[in-house]
């Protein structure tokens, strides 16, 4: 009984390490397959969204200096004015009884120094004969310079007077519209430190702009003269045009978020926009038409360790002996400086290898050792023999989703931006592999 547990013990053992070495040798290679994009013409744009409010251009509040009770007005809202237009009328009773009252105390200074005068020229004879004592003169004298005075004081009085009975008459100091009346007929107005606000008289409404506030993380890409789109609620299906006019320099903190005032102007021929309405912004800060494009998924793909060293060990095959990339000597081979013996042995030693058909090991790092030049990136493009291979370009705009190609790829290429083998659990799409420039 013992003798046949040891014989099924050991088929079972026999049979498990027959598995474990005839299985790696039978596992068939998976096939690899790509996921490409290709190099299109198209437009490409970067934005930044910005949120504000629609105002007039010029908006003008127009007040009284002088209390008093409203005894007209001529115009209502969305009524078109003319520079000058007469808009109210303040009561002038009491103040045409202050300019008369005025007058008369302008003509009583005015009897006065006529007087005045001809006593004094009268008296300034007889002191030059020394007929009269210098006390009288000198009477004289002062009661004219008095004279003068008063008539002076008079004349301001009444021509302060005559200013305030002007102010009750209220117009328009532009041309424009009538946006807002606070006032009704039979109502008091009192101007005292404040000044009330009567009408407000917008310039003209077919030329509107928008006051936006953009992040400060976005501020440094906003130039003025850069174009803008943003749409209204009022008209959600409609997209109305603009540019930048001005970026201001103040900045406004509100729950420790620092934002600018950045001005869009905003044509209105139609009069659609009123102000007050909200407006969402686009502002196209980098913007190419008909330009090379590519997503840019295909920036962020590189394939997977194992293939990268396939490949590596591909070029190292079909490479001529002695010949190595610049920048990635194999293993043994002589540094700048090192004597003539040690770079023949160095030498002797790296034909060794290539006689034997000992590949070296792909560069730590992967082929991103070997360096790129500034400013380029690095995609893999898929060949005419069903395999990829690494491809240098330099890009322009990036908006996040797409890329603008400058250089390296033409209309039409191929570029991956994923791979996948028969095993799922070793598919790959990006960030699987070590990072480019490649040599080749």
């Amino acid at each position: 009984m013992k003798k046949k547990v040891f014989i099924i013990a050991g088929v079972v053992i026999a049979a498990a390490i027959a598995l474990l070495i005839i299985k790696p040798f039978g596992k068939k290679k998976a096939e690899v397959s790509f996921g490409t994009v290709k190099v299109e013409k198209g437009n490409i744009t970067n934005t930044v969204t910005a949120t504000g409010t629609i105002e007039a251009v010029t908006s003008v509040d127009i007040g009284t200096q002088v209390s008093g009770i409203i005894d007209n007005i001529y115009v209502d809202f969305n009524d078109r004015v003319k520079k000058g237009q007469l808009l109210a009328m303040i009561d002038k009773k009491q103040l045409t009884a202050q300019l008369e009252q005025s007058q008369a105390t302008l003509n009583q200074a005015q009897a006065q120094l006529t007087y005045q005068e001809a006593t004094y020229n009268r008296l300034k004879v007889l002191y030059e004969k020394k007929l009269i004592a210098q006390s009288d003169y000198d009477q004289a004298l002062y009661n004219y310079d008095n004279a003068r005075a008063s008539l002076k004081n008079a004349k301001s009085s009444y021509d302060r007077n005559l200013v305030n009975l002007n102010y009750c008459t209220i117009t328009s100091p532009i041309d424009g519209v009538v946006l807002n009346r606070a006032i009704e007929e039979g109502q008091t107005v009192a101007a005292s430190f404040n000044t009330p606000t009567l009408f407000t008289i917008v310039n003209d409404l077919t030329q509107m702009e928008v006051e936006t506030s953009v992040d400060e993380a976005d501020i440094g890409k906003v130039k003025e003269g850069q174009r803008v789109e943003f749409t209204v609620d009022a008209y959600s299906d409609l997209k109305f045009e603009g540019k930048v006019s001005e970026v201001r320099l103040q900045p406004t903190t509100t729950n420790n978020v620092v934002t600018y005032s950045v001005i869009l102007t905003a044509p209105n021929p139609d009069e659609k926009l009123m102000p007050g309405m909200t407006a969402s912004a686009t502002i196209f800060v980098d913007e190419k038409q008909n330009t090379l494009i590519l997503s840019g998924k295909a920036m962020r793909f590189t394939p997977d360790q194992e293939y990268m060293q396939a490949q590596f060990e591909k070029m190292m095959k079909d490479m001529p002996a002695g010949a190595m990339p610049q920048g990635t000597p194999p293993a043994g081979a002589a540094r700048p400086g090192a004597t003539t013996a040690a770079a023949n042995a160095t030498q002797s030693g790296a034909g060794q290898t290539a006689a034997s058909g000992t590949m070296p090991a792909m560069p730590q790092g992967g082929f991103g050792s070997f360096g790129a030049p500034d400013g380029s990136k690095m995609v893999w493009v898929k060949d005419d023999k069903g395999g990829i291979r690494p491809n240098r370009v330099k890009i322009g705009i990036d908006n996040g989703t797409t890329v603008e190609i400058l250089e390296g790829l033409k209309e039409g290429d191929e570029v991956v931006i994923s791979m996948s083998s028969g095993d799922a659990a070793e598919s790959s799409s990006q960030n699987q592999g070590p990072r480019g420039p490649f040599p080749f």
